[in-house]
């Protein structure tokens, strides 16, 4: 999908990611992963998928049940953790802030795409003044979903065959979604959860097992890809503290880029249909994330979003189900309103559950992923769902379709290159999917779409 023609500003951060020795990183921060050759996903030595950090922000809610709204069990974030630097409309892209709060891009940003008069249906073919009535508008709008994406390499990771080497060695941008760019080019949004800064910083967070960063200029990777927006609410996104932040903010809104995290969220338009998108790091925030997603939708809503949707980074680490706190997260914004709830975090997939006739995607796997040079769980996915308006009014008609992938062209190892699954890799994929959703409602055909 090409980048949207305007854009509405909000500050946003990084999602966490893992290597093979395991990396995760706090909500508040976002750390290197990196997952090494058969090691653990992210941020632990022993495997057991317990990343470092993760008691950082919350203390120990991560995984329990707020008392309240503004999380009981979990303190509230940070409320200065948004970097203070004002957003600044690009003369000529169609960039512009609204509702900016101060913060690295603060408010709602948001873009228009191609198209955005909106699809109407064709006329009844009456004469103008005939009677009868007034032919129904229908638009459509495609959402595509992709989980971790870590562009770079986390401190003390080897050189060979990593990330870097293989940009370093000419890949270039285009070479890393090459596989997947059919698909995203053919939507109207592409969303993908980004884990580590992009940055020229050493200041890394001491104490951080996996601090993972990348340079700046690999943010081309994600426009060569046609990626839109990026989630940033995990616990990667302080890895190289507020200056890593700010670095990635600059590098984003450079590459026309939406972006959000904590309170900092974005909008995005296409086909005149406005796309609200709200991230958070349960991992490291624990239930206090409740606070930013009632007050995000809030916020998007009066700002006119037709559709709202909730980006997750919570669960545990090489887990295939959710925990008890995720599926209590889940169906909490779907209650507030969300239209669909994007989990990641895990590095690994987990179900997808049907709830009052929406969508939670608990966990997505890694996706194109530096991290780790050779993860053991190379199965991922894209999750599609087309969203259908007549006469503005959002039609409930469950259009979702899965595309099952592999973080590598490769079996060997990982080339950085996701890649659609064929044959009996697909169904293979799909089946896996199909257990992990066995009590959650949802079942798959073997084309990945919804099954009866």
């Amino acid at each position: 999908m090409t980048i949207p023609a305007l854009l509405l500003w909000v500050p946003v951060l990084l999602c966490a990611c893992g290597d093979g020795d395991g990396a995760s990183a706090l909500a508040t921060d976002v750390s290197a992963v990196y997952l090494g050759e058969g090691e653990a996903l992210d941020g632990t030595e022993d495997g057991t998928g317990n990343s470092p950090g993760e008691t950082e922000g919350s203390g120990g809610t991560h995984g329990q049940e707020p008392e309240g709204p503004s999380g009981g069990a979990g303190s509230a974030p940070d409320e200065n953790m948004s970097s203070n630097q004002e957003g600044t409309a690009a003369e000529g892209d169609g960039m512009f802030p609204v509702g900016s709060e101060g913060a690295a891009s603060p408010g709602q940003n948001g873009a228009s795409g191609e198209g955005a008069e909106g699809n109407g249906a064709e006329g009844t073919g009456l004469p103008e003044g005939a009677g009868g009535p007034a032919p129904s508008s229908e638009v459509s709008v495609t959402i595509s979903a992709a989980g971790d994406v870590t562009m770079g390499n986390y401190v003390g990771q080897g050189y060979e065959v990593s990330f870097r080497q293989t940009y370093d060695q000419g890949a270039g941008d285009d070479y890393f979604f090459e596989n997947v760019k059919d698909i995203f080019s053919a939507d109207d949004l592409t969303l993908v959860n980004l884990e580590g800064p992009l940055t020229y910083s050493e200041d890394f967070r001491e104490g951080q097992t996996y601090c993972i960063s990348g340079d700046p200029e690999y943010v081309n990777i994600l426009t060569a890809g046609s990626v839109e927006a990026v989630g940033m609410g995990n616990n990667h996104r302080l890895d190289y503290k507020e200056q890593g932040t700010a670095d990635t903010v600059a590098a984003l809104e450079g590459a026309g880029i939406l972006y959000a995290y904590d309170g900092n969220y974005c909008m995005y338009e296409a086909k005149g249909i406005r796309i609200g998108i709200v991230s958070v790091n349960e991992v490291g925030q624990g239930a206090g994330v409740e606070r930013y997603l009632q007050e995000g939708i809030a916020k998007l809503r009066e700002e006119g979003a037709d559709l709202v949707l909730a980006c997750c980074h919570w669960g545990i680490e090489r887990e295939y189900y959710p925990e008890d706190y995720q599926k209590s997260l889940g169906r909490k914004c779907i209650d507030w309103g969300y239209d669909l709830v994007i989990g990641h975090h895990p590095h690994v997939l987990q179900g997808i559950e049907e709830y009052q006739g929406k969508f939670i995607l608990y966990s997505l796997g890694n996706f194109c992923f530096g991290a780790n040079r050779n993860p053991p769980d190379k199965d991922c996915m894209i999750f599609q769902q087309t969203f259908t308006f007549v006469d503005g009014v959002k039609q409930e008609d469950a259009q979702i379709r899965v595309i099952p992938c592999s973080v590598s062209s490769t079996p060997s190892r990982n080339d950085y290159k996701p890649t659609p699954a064929q044959g009996e890799e697909s169904q293979r994929i799909l089946d896996r999917i199909n257990e992990f959703s066995l009590e959650m409602g949802v079942r798959l055909d073997s084309e990945g779409y919804l099954a009866d």
